[in-house]
């Protein structure tokens, strides 16, 4: 398997390339990897709060999977640890859809018998990123109001893990 290259590689969205063959079966990306994302709901899911924060991009971006799970381990281990497992609802609004492809290059002496330069260059897949908009909400925690600084926290610290600018926005759901 190919190493994980740079997120700056692939931050970028582009439209989803679907390869158009007259042969039916080369139209589709084969050997699709799967995604690193354990759980996309995690605490007390049909709990009532009374409050929402959501981290909110500010940029149109592509979210890679390991990135989405790296900021979903963050706050929810912050969370349960500061508030137990049925003060909370904490969820991943985003999906990672599409897949992440690479056409790697050899880099010694005789590589231009071995490879293909850009002819066929429809690459390997390598991993999958969420196609993320500006101003669209990609993490929420649902928590009562004594907890809000806690979730607020715990946010702040998946933000950082995620490649993108961010901001917190924190909505009064309708009374119980």
């Amino acid at each position: 398997m190919a190493k994980l290259r740079k997120a700056c590689c692939y931050r970028k969205p582009k439209r989803a390339y679907t390869r158009v063959s007259k042969y039916k079966r080369q139209s589709f990306v084969k050997g699709v990897p799967g995604i690193k994302i354990v759980k996309f709901e995690m605490g007390k899911t049909n709990g009532k709060f009374s409050h929402e924060i959501e981290l909110i991009s500010k940029d149109h971006i592509q979210i890679r999977h390991n990135a989405l799970e790296s900021a979903r381990l963050a706050a929810n281990r912050y969370l349960e640890k500061n508030l137990g497992k049925d003060n909370y609802h904490f969820k991943i609004k985003v999906y990672p859809h599409q897949v992440i492809r690479h056409n790697p290059r050899a880099n010694f002496a005789g590589a231009d018998r071995f490879q293909d330069g850009m002819k066929h260059a429809f690459g390997k897949a390598l991993g999958r990123a969420a196609i993320v908009k500006e101003k669209q909400g990609i993490l929420t925690a649902r928590v009562d109001e004594a907890n809000i600084n806690t979730a607020k926290t715990a946010l702040k610290r998946a933000g950082d893990k995620l490649p993108c600018k961010y901001r917190l926005m924190i909505k009064v759901l309708k009374s119980l």
